[in-house]
């Protein structure tokens, strides 16, 4: 049986393809068409699933929308009739959407040959929030677990409390749009000074800089509820109806999401090339303090709730790796599952997986610890690249080939690294990175003035081969997808200092030898040689998607400082 998922015509659009339950492709059509949060249909990354599957359209049993737009509908009338009065551009907003997501059939039609009759009766509606509920549970080792599915917003809703047993999920309660974390965070990341689609990672990474003097202040916004929920004050906040999500141009933009009681309560808002103050960074410190109180506060109700050891987690506000790297020390879980893709390019897969164990009742599959799920290229296909641009290069066997680069890496330089399948999900994990040595305090003005030009204040990554977490960090769990903060040892940091926040901790990604055999045996080269074995990593990309193919690669190797590219197996040097 093949599932085709698809996330269409909503930030970070996807696709992901399941043969009898087990994953064969998924990708983000923001890799393929190069515009970052691409928000419309996903053509080029259905194409690639059903060509990696080898199969057509027609071959297709179910498809799957990660929308509903059944969902909470009296909910959503309630929601209409009591703001009437007021003017609405959020009501016309999502009617287009709708509309759009109505067209899917014949957006299929039109890439596959297919009529659209053909096709409708394969399509199946899931909620926004079941599908990064399945795409947690369903992916993760757990025969039974807590769930939350918590974001900005989707079918209405921004946070879903669910159990899973076996392949099933139960939903135990919900909060309703416009009361969300994830718009919390991002209505503050606009008041900071950061206005696109997508960069709240900039308040995280800002957070540590200051000091959470205004959380009490903050804190003021939310009233924790007795059922282990929360609501908020809507004076902080932009009236709901005229909040526009604009998918127009395909690229997310969203509007002012703070109203006037944060004005008078914190000042005015920074603006753009504004400096960053001290007040600025402290109040990112106490944002991010209460963004992780309130995850714990659902959390700790949850398993009291429930008495389940287990916990997945997905949703933009998932993608929060501080808060992550806290969760089992500040609540009584004792395993967390988080995918590759928490965000929203993972509801195609969540999908997909709801479709399968839940509707179908299909036998679940084996975890999914594995990122690699979307292009790759041989080293033939490669070479005829490079010949056709005139590009002076070497081959080198693999036992040759890590010797090499982890010289160019020691000298020291910049290595982009180019391997196998690429990853799903936000984080470059080895297969599209950008490599330096964790060691060299140079490493972060090398890497910013050589290629990714970014602000001074966001960190860069340690991957660890997995065996060696405890020498390095004080948490030990596995992190695959670097979905996590731990704190690194005091007596190790001053060893690792390009990979050591402010605050003295690391989003690490742990390598394991079966999942990432190359990378995994590329760092070991490097520990092998410096007695280190971190390396630091770096998304392949300067201000734009993360590249997917030989030839982007190449790109920005030529527009950019870069000390070697590898591409598989071929090496250019400058």
């Amino acid at each position: 049986m093949f599932i085709l998922g698809l996330n269409a015509h909503h930030a970070d659009s996807s696709a992901a393809i399941f043969k009898d339950g087990v994953l064969l492709a998924a990708a983000e059509e923001e890799r393929f068409l190069r515009i970052k949060h691409w928000a419309g249909f996903p053509a080029e990354a259905v194409k690639f699933c059903l060509q990696e599957a080898g199969i057509t359209l027609q071959e297709v049993d179910h498809i799957t929308i990660g929308r509903d737009a059944k969902a909470k509908f009296w909910n959503k009338v309630k929601f209409v009739l009591s703001n009437a009065h007021k003017k609405n551009p959020l009501l016309l907003d999502r009617l287009k959407n709708s509309k759009k997501i109505i067209s899917i059939e014949s957006e299929l039609a039109a890439i596959s040959g297919l009529n659209e009759r053909a096709i409708k009766p394969k399509v199946i509606h899931v909620e926004h929030h079941r599908s990064h509920l399945a795409s947690a549970f369903f992916a993760s080792p757990f025969e039974e677990a807590a769930i939350l599915s918590i974001d900005g917003s989707g079918d209405f809703t921004t946070t879903m409390l669910a159990t899973g047993k076996g392949n099933q999920i139960t939903v135990l309660g919900s909060v309703d749009f416009p009361v969300s974390v994830g718009l919390f965070y991002t209505a503050f990341t606009q008041y900071l000074g950061f206005p696109h689609y997508g960069d709240e990672y900039k308040v995280m990474g800002l957070a540590p800089y200051g000091k959470p003097v205004f959380a009490e202040e903050v804190r003021k916004i939310f009233q924790f509820r007795p059922d282990g929920l929360f609501s908020w004050d809507a004076g902080y906040f932009a009236n709901p109806t005229e909040i526009k999500l604009d998918y127009t141009t395909h690229v997310p933009t969203i509007s002012t999401l703070y109203g006037e009681k944060i004005l008078k309560t914190f000042g005015p808002a920074r603006q753009a090339g504004e400096e960053l103050t001290q007040r600025h960074k402290d109040l990112a410190a106490s944002v991010q303090k209460v963004c992780e109180e309130i995850i714990f506060y659902l959390l700790t109700h949850l398993q009291h709730t429930t008495g389940l050891k287990n916990v997945c987690i997905a949703g933009g506000v998932a993608q929060n790796s501080v808060a992550n790297g806290k969760i089992l020390e500040k609540t009584k879980f004792e395993n967390l599952y988080i995918p590759s893709a928490g965000h929203d390019a993972g509801i195609s897969m969540g999908s997909a997986l709801y479709a399968y164990n839940h509707i179908l009742k299909h036998k679940r599959s084996p975890a999914i610890y594995s990122a690699y799920t979307g292009s790759q290229f041989s080293n033939e296909t490669i070479e005829i690249l490079l010949r056709a641009k005139k590009i002076q290069y070497k081959r080198m066997d693999d036992s040759v080939l890590y010797d090499y680069v982890t010289d160019k890496l020691i000298q020291p330089g910049v290595v982009g690294w180019f391997s196998g399948r690429a990853e799903f999900g936000p984080r470059a994990l080895g297969a599209r990175s950008i490599l330096a040595d964790p060691r060299n305090p140079q490493a972060k003005e090398l890497l910013n003035s050589k290629i990714k030009r970014r602000e001074s204040f966001r960190p860069f990554a340690p991957s660890i081969l997995k065996e060696y977490t405890a020498d390095y960090f004080e948490k030990v769990e596995d992190v695959p997808f670097m979905e996590k903060v731990f704190p690194i040892k005091k007596e190790k940091r001053a060893s690792i200092p390009a990979v050591t926040h402010v605050d003295g901790t690391g989003r690490l990604q742990t390598v394991m030898k079966d999942i990432s055999p190359r990378y995994y045996a590329l760092i070991d080269k490097f520990r092998e040689k410096t007695g280190v074995p971190i390396l630091l990593n770096t998304s392949f990309n300067e201000n734009e998607p993360i590249v997917n193919t030989p030839a982007e690669a190449l790109d920005c190797f030529l527009r950019t400082n870069m000390d070697m590219l590898v591409l598989e197996n071929c090496v250019i040097e400058r």
